[in-house]
């Protein structure tokens, strides 16, 4: 299905644009379809979500047709620490698949929110992944928020894409880092050969990843992170890139002493929003798991 639009206003962003213009799908959805050269502007392809419009402009978007889902409630534990009619926050643990994909048809987190939730989730998006407004890879630990109704998808989503909500991250890297504190401002792609990893590239996007050191290992070191931005493996990409890559990482530091670890060591430790509905401040942390404090133990500090 191609939505013909006509834009009226100079410089406005093509992802804004296009979001603004076409109900039901969130902004980000639309960055894929962009990124995917789904979009034209004036019959010319674009690829940049950040390309300025000028009044007058003709585009094209060509919206894939809704899918049914498949997808199977599974009553599978969660541990969940807040919930409410809008939203619900997961602690997700290490291991557990946030939806299916290939070969992870079911036992995801999205199969068991379909049954805790009687099947109330968001459908936005063409409906693949319910309720989820992020995702955290499968090997990372700790907390991620669901939504139940496709109004509160689109404003979290909008949250999201502004950077309201803040998220902080734990994670134990490779190495000694030098300085207390940094901030990683590298924009990031696909790239390197292989495409299920992200690299630092000057044709990625903006990136912004901020750390302070924990504390210090004779072989590796406890850090706290802040992501500004929220690209796809954006923590491990950025470690990777000044030569602290997350210990036990499969992808990015496959031939490194891995601990015992079966993934990296990587927790989502706290999460802080505005409540789209209510307007309440919502801020939760988890703490860092088992398998992490088991990591940590192995470590001599210095």
């Amino acid at each position: 299905m191609v939505e013909r639009l006509d834009c009226g206003t100079d410089d406005i962003r093509l992802d804004r644009f296009v979001s603004d213009s076409i109900d039901g799908y969130t902004r980000s959805f639309f960055g894929g379809l962009i990124d995917d050269g789904k979009v034209t502007v004036n019959g010319a392809v674009i690829t940049k979500s950040g390309y300025k419009l000028k009044a007058g402009d003709i585009v094209e978007v060509d919206v894939p047709e809704p899918v049914e889902t498949d997808m199977k409630p599974q009553d599978i534990p969660l541990d969940i620490v807040y919930e409410d009619d809008d939203l619900i926050i997961i602690n997700k643990a290490q291991g557990m698949v946030v939806h299916p994909g290939a070969g992870h048809r079911d036992g995801t987190l999205c199969n068991a929110l379909l049954y805790h939730c009687d099947g109330k989730l968001s459908d936005i998006n063409g409906v693949i992944r319910p309720g989820i407004v992020h995702r955290i890879d499968k090997d990372t630990s700790g907390l991620m928020v669901a939504v139940k109704n496709n109004e509160t998808h689109m404003k979290m989503a909008e949250m999201m894409a502004s950077h309201s909500i803040k998220r902080q991250y734990r994670a134990l890297v490779y190495g000694i880092v030098k300085h207390d504190k940094g901030v990683v401002d590298a924009p990031i792609g696909r790239g390197g050969g292989d495409r299920r990893k992200m690299v630092v590239t000057e044709d990625g996007k903006p990136s912004v990843t901020h750390f302070e050191v924990v504390k210090r290992y004779s072989e590796a070191t406890d850090l706290k992170l802040i992501l500004e931005t929220g690209r796809t493996h954006q923590i491990r990409s950025h470690m990777t890139y000044i030569g602290h890559p997350v210990l036990g990482d499969p992808l990015y530091a496959p031939k490194r002493k891995d601990y015992g670890l079966k993934g990296q060591c990587l927790h989502s430790a706290s999460i802080e929003f505005v409540h789209p509905r209510t307007g309440e401040l919502l801020s939760f942390q988890a703490d860092i798991p088992g398998y992490y404090k088991e990591v940590l133990s192995k470590l001599y500090p210095i």
